[in-house]
């Protein structure tokens, strides 16, 4: 078998994560989080407390849109604002344990359909390949 080229491994990835992606979206999850909500989440619990500014950054969005995101997971209580100590006129937000457990309730849920449909369909072997290729796809997704 020949080498794939960049664009091909690049198109079957594409495709294959998409796939994924949407499957993992479309089931049922806890909370009823929008996905701007969840990334907001998910970068809190990674990173840690940050401002709306930074965050907005980070997400790639208007400051206005992330406003939105952070007033909706506010009046959930999901996140935390306190005052920036090294600047009065900041608030520094972070994801409250509300926040967290939720998220964390949200990624068993997949990782519980993940692991389900896993075992049912895939060989030792395959799953060792899939293990093997998880660091691989990490690394490419902090890369772009």
């Amino acid at each position: 078998m020949a080498d794939p080229d960049v664009e091909q491994v690049a198109a079957a990835l594409q495709v294959s994560v998409g796939l994924l992606r949407r499957r993992l979206r479309q089931a049922p999850s806890p909370g009823d989080l929008t996905l701007p909500e969840v990334a907001v989440l998910a970068r809190l619990d990674r990173g840690g407390p940050t401002t709306a500014a930074e965050m907005a950054k980070l997400e790639q969005i208007s400051p206005q849109s992330m406003g939105a995101t952070i007033g909706a997971l506010e009046a959930r209580r999901l996140i935390e604002r306190r005052p920036d100590p090294d600047d009065g006129r900041r608030a520094v937000i972070s994801a409250s344990e509300t926040g967290l457990e939720l998220l964390w309730n949200r990624r068993n849920a997949r990782a519980e359909q993940l692991a389900h449909a896993l075992s049912a369909g895939f060989t030792r072997s395959e799953l060792e390949l899939l293990m093997a290729a998880a660091p691989l796809i990490e690394r490419l997704a902090q890369s772009i």
